[in-house]
C-alpha cells in the first residue's frame, strides 16, 4: 500500500548509524537500490568523521514528494535525473551542487528454479505476470516501460504488469514465488538469493542517477561534505564493487 506525505519520512527501510540525534545527524535520502552501498558508505563516513548518519531509503519518486512537503532531509541520492530536475526547478536543489557519476542497466530476472523459458523480451509475452516498479513515478519502473515501449511490446504487455513500491519490492515478488519474472536494475539482481539473471536489457540509453545536497538543509556544510565522500574516491570504489557504472571508473 501507498502512502506519501510525512508518514514515510522514516519508512520501514530507515537504517540508524548510532544513536538519533535529530540536532547533528544528517538525513539521507536514497533510492532503495543503493541501500547496500549506502550502507557501507555511512559506516564509513561515520567512522572517519565521527558524524552520525540516517538514511530513508525508498522509492524515488516518494523520496522527492518527502522533500517537496518540507522533509528535513539534508541530502537527496535518486535514481534518475527527472526527480532532481523537479527539485532544481522547485528552488530545493541548486544546479552547480548535483553530482551524476552513476548509472545502472536493467535485466530481466526469474526464480533460481524457474521452468519458464525466459531469453528474450518476446519471451515475456507467455508470462502470466511481470513485476516492474510503479511505471507511473518510480525511475526502475519507467525505464523497464520505455524499453518495453521501443520494442512495440508494451501494449501486450501492460495488462500483466504488477506495479510495485520500488525495485526492491519487484524483485522479492519473483524471490517469494509470486510472479515469475520482474525488470530490475543489474545491481539487484546482484544481491538476489533466490533469483537468477534470465536476460540483460539492451535498451542504449542510460539510466543516470542524481546527488545533491539539498537547499534546505540545517546541516549545509555536512551536507555538502558528504556528497563529495559519496562521488570521491572511496564512494566511486564501492559503487563499483556492487555492480554500478561509475563515471571515469574502468
Amino acid at each position: 500500500m501507498r502512502k506519501t506525505g510525512f508518514a514515510l519520512l522514516v519508512p520501514a527501510l530507515l537504517l540508524t548509524l548510532g544513536a538519533a540525534d535529530p540536532k547533528t545527524d544528517l538525513l539521507v535520502f536514497g533510492a532503495s537500490s543503493l541501500t547496500e552501498s549506502l550502507q557501507d558508505l555511512g559506516k564509513a563516513y561515520e567512522a572517519t568523521t565521527g558524524q552520525r548518519v540516517v538514511f530513508s531509503l525508498g522509492a524515488s519518486s516518494d523520496l522527492a514528494r518527502q522533500i517537496q512537503a518540507g522533509a528535513p532531509a539534508d541530502v537527496f541520492f535518486s535514481a534518475d535525473t527527472a526527480k532532481m530536475d523537479a527539485l532544481q526547478k522547485a528552488g530545493l536543489v541548486q544546479a552547480g551542487d548535483r553530482r551524476e557519476f552513476l548509472s545502472n542497466s536493467l535485466v530481466v530476472v526469474v526464480a533460481s528454479d524457474s521452468r519458464f523459458r525466459v531469453a528474450t523480451a518476446e519471451d515475456l509475452v507467455a508470462l502470466p505476470r511481470i513485476a516492474i516498479a510503479d511505471p507511473a513515478s518510480v525511475p526502475s519502473g519507467i525505464y523497464a516501460k520505455r524499453w518495453l515501449s521501443g520494442l512495440g511490446l508494451w501494449e501486450k504487455l501492460e495488462h500483466k504488469i504488477v506495479p510495485t513500491l520500488d525495485v526492491r519490492s519487484a524483485l522479492a515478488a519473483v524471490e517469494n514465488g509470486a510472479i515469475p519474472a520482474a525488470i530490475v536494475y543489474r545491481t539487484d539482481a546482484a544481491i538476489a538469493k533466490s533469483a537468477r539473471i534470465a536476460f540483460a536489457v539492451e535498451d542504449g540509453r542510460k539510466i543516470l542517477y542524481s546527488l545533491a545536497p539539498l537547499a534546505r538543509s540545517k546541516n549545509p556544510k555536512l551536507a555538502v561534505d558528504f556528497v563529495l565522500f559519496l562521488s570521491g574516491g572511496r564512494g566511486r570504489a564501492e559503487f563499483v564493487r556492487r555492480g554500478f557504472t561509475v563515471a571515469g571508473v574502468q
